[in-house]
């Protein structure tokens, strides 16, 4: 059975814009999934201590036949091919891959927590996720709509691509 999934995509190093490019691109020929839609590409300020560039931000939704567990798998094998080191929390990097919404599933593993429990409060994932989905509903009931009254738009804008 196909699950309904929204991944949220960034990068702020190695070319961020030619990353979140190139991560498409792969999870559009990832083995049991298909790319449905994705979001235009945003640049935000990086979350979280010291100095870093700006971030690429962009949400695809894809439909796939792995499980959640899975799928985390195949998502850090795609950040570890383009050059993703995982050492401290809030480093740059050069891919972030996430799993935002996995159907209307809780999930709450060592590894795993869906909802992103973020995502409620990061205007970089709401308003790509929103251009793509803007009827989803999270688990709890909370719509788009909702959520981006209660989140800012900040500094986030749409980049051309």
């Amino acid at each position: 059975m196909l699950t309904t999934v929204y991944i949220g995509i960034g990068s702020n190093m190695k070319d961020p814009m030619q990353q979140v490019s190139r991560a498409l691109q792969t999870l559009a020929k990832l083995p049991n999934c298909t790319l449905v839609s994705q979001s235009s590409m945003y640049s935000s300020d990086a979350v979280g201590p010291g100095q870093q560039d700006s971030y690429i931000n962009a949400v695809a939704e894809i439909n796939t036949d792995y499980s959640a567990a899975e799928l985390l798998e195949q998502l850090q094998t795609i950040e570890a091919a383009h050059g993703r080191v995982r050492k401290e929390r809030w480093e740059p990097r050069p891919l972030d891959l996430d799993i935002l919404l996995y159907g209307n599933q809780i999930i709450s593993t060592s590894t795993l927590s869906v909802p992103h429990p973020e995502l409620s409060r990061r205007h970089f994932v709401l308003y790509p996720l929103a251009e793509i989905a803007p009827e989803l509903a999270l688990p709890d009931g909370r719509s788009m709509s909702q959520l981006l009254k209660e989140c800012s738009i900040g500094e986030l804008l749409k980049v051309a691509e």
